[in-house]
């Protein structure tokens, strides 16, 4: 009768899920096509910087090139579709048999698969607005985010068939993760002069977005903590959707605040 009873209740919890998945997909996507109505054609450039034969210095040299622009409004509107999309996928009744088959065995793989294109997305607007404009240092941050993701993925696996959580995966994504923060806090550092650097709204981006990121981390150690409600893997993973809301939600406003809105 105790067993019946714990089915039902957590087929109860699968369905309450299901549907705030669909209210989630619901806000992502009403954010994604207001970024694209509501947006200027406000654009960055992306460069390159390959040496080339100086025929009168007779040496290689550095030269700056503009590749070509990309329009930011496009880019934060992706990662807020990206998020609906997982969010619609996951409601849809083949996705959620194995969507919540997963999170029986404390895992959820399609979060993993979102989140390492969304906030690699986020993270390449950041770094744009800080004046990283160079298209392979862009390209090395994107996939250097997507792996800090990836360990998260690998942590969730791996810890499936260990008695006491192993941490080593954990850690490896901090490290990767780290990385990309600290070249956005060089470039924002150094960037303009003593009395003219970026907009005060860079630096409310920078700061907030970093404080997510590493609510993310926390959640996730209170879920293998098992701390209050958190011993229920399901609660943890509410807290990873309002998180992914609350933090996307927030990005795109204050770049839309300061860059897109339309003068």
């Amino acid at each position: 009768m105790g067993e019946t009873n714990k089915e039902q209740n957590m087929e109860k919890r699968f369905r309450g899920l299901r549907k705030f998945n669909l209210i989630m997909a619901f806000f992502h996507l009403a954010q994604g096509i207001a970024m694209f109505a509501l947006s200027s054609n406000f654009s960055l450039p992306i460069t390159t910087v390959f040496v080339e034969f100086n025929a009168q210095t007779q040496k290689l040299e550095p030269v700056l090139k503009e590749a070509f622009s990309i329009s930011v409004g496009p880019l934060v509107a992706g990662f807020l579709l990206l998020s609906a999309l997982a969010h619609l996928l996951i409601a849809m009744p083949k996705i959620n048999e194995w969507y919540n088959k997963n999170l029986k065995r404390g895992t959820n793989y399609t979060r993993w698969i979102e989140y390492s294109f969304s906030s690699s997305l986020m993270i390449i607007v950041i770094a744009m607005l800080t004046g990283m404009y160079d298209g392979v240092s862009l390209m090395l941050m994107f996939f250097l985010n997507m792996m800090m993701i990836l360990f998260g993925w690998v942590m969730e696996l791996h810890n499936q068939t260990t008695e006491k959580t192993n941490w080593t995966s954990y850690w490896f994504g901090v490290l990767a993760g780290a990385i990309p923060w600290v070249a956005i806090a060089l470039y924002l550092g150094f960037a303009g002069s003593e009395t003219q650097g970026p907009p005060s709204f860079v630096y409310w981006i920078f700061f907030s977005i970093f404080l997510f990121f590493n609510v993310f981390a926390i959640n996730m150690i209170l879920q293998y903590k098992k701390v209050g409600k958190w011993k229920n893997y399901l609660y943890g993973e509410k807290a990873y959707i309002v998180l992914s809301l609350v933090a996307k939600s927030l990005l795109a406003w204050q770049v839309w605040a300061g860059t897109l809105r339309p003068v």
